[in-house]
């Protein structure tokens, strides 16, 4: 399981995704959040599918990859459905005690899912093909007005992208303090839901130590390569929004506009 958690991995690539300009990478994944919870009926969901579906194809990611990452979520997927198929008001068209499934549960119920896992699916590829420090550096600027505000911008887009970038890194010791474990005569496996819970805290006092570990190697580094925040910060690559980039936001705010007009009449 731990295995199919994909979210903040970064798979390097030359396709139109990978070249896009991060700044535009994540207007274009607010955008799709935001359409995606203003369709309303299968046409403007077919229309959310095709532009992820496609978005995916130019990117060259697997979309096995892209699936298996849906895995750690499939009993929220699942429990979500099964809450809004029996409890949903309507058309009873099925009824047994406080059970029940109309027409309406069951449309829920899928539009439900299928906003689930697009949503899982829109924000994963953004790490997929945005690099830690594109990504850093797209939300520093997006988030630059902030400054005159005074707030810690720069800090505070840092703290993110190291945030994304531990995932993978505190899952794979994960599976090697189990690996370790289960050598030294562990059982995670049987037991009822109290025992295997139990069985995890030996697991739980080194993937800390270790994490703690990791935070300060990293903080050194960041020391010893003269690291002090945004003062004074050059950038090796400065961000210029290119062609690619206005043809890919033309093109979403075309789909985004037909997703939320179609969305309003219910289609």
């Amino acid at each position: 399981m731990l295995k199919d958690i994909t979210i903040g991995q970064f798979f390097p690539g030359d396709s139109a995704v990978h070249r896009l300009d991060p700044r535009v990478k994540i207007v274009i994944t607010i955008a799709f959040i935001i359409a995606l919870f203003l369709a309303g009926g299968p046409i403007s969901y077919g229309i959310v599918i095709l532009f992820l579906a496609a978005v995916i194809k130019t990117s060259g990611i697997s979309p096995k990859l892209v699936v298996r990452g849906l895995k750690p979520i499939l009993f929220i997927i699942i429990f979500t459905a099964v809450l809004n198929l029996f409890y949903t008001p309507g058309e009873y068209i099925w009824q047994w005690g406080f059970l029940h499934i109309s027409k309406e549960g069951i449309k829920v119920a899928i539009f439900m899912v299928l906003r689930l896992m697009l949503l899982i699916i829109a924000t994963s590829m953004l790490t997929y093909t945005t690099s830690p420090i594109q990504l850093t550096d797209g939300l520093e600027r997006l988030l630059s007005p902030l400054k005159k505000l005074h707030a810690p911008v720069h800090e505070l887009s840092m703290m993110m992208s190291i945030a994304l970038r531990f995932i993978p890194t505190l899952i794979e010791e994960t599976e090697k303090i189990i690996s370790a474990q289960k050598a030294r005569g562990a059982d995670f496996d049987s037991g009822n839901l109290v025992q295997r819970a139990k069985a995890m805290i030996p697991i739980l006092v080194p993937l800390f130590i270790s994490a703690f570990r990791r935070a300060d190697e990293l903080a050194t580094a960041m020391e010893c390569r003269l690291y002090r925040g945004d003062v004074g910060r050059t950038r090796m690559k400065q961000l210029k929004i290119e062609r690619v980039d206005i043809c890919a936001i033309i093109l979403c705010t075309l789909i985004i506009a037909a997703v939320v007009t179609l969305g309003r009449f219910g289609l």
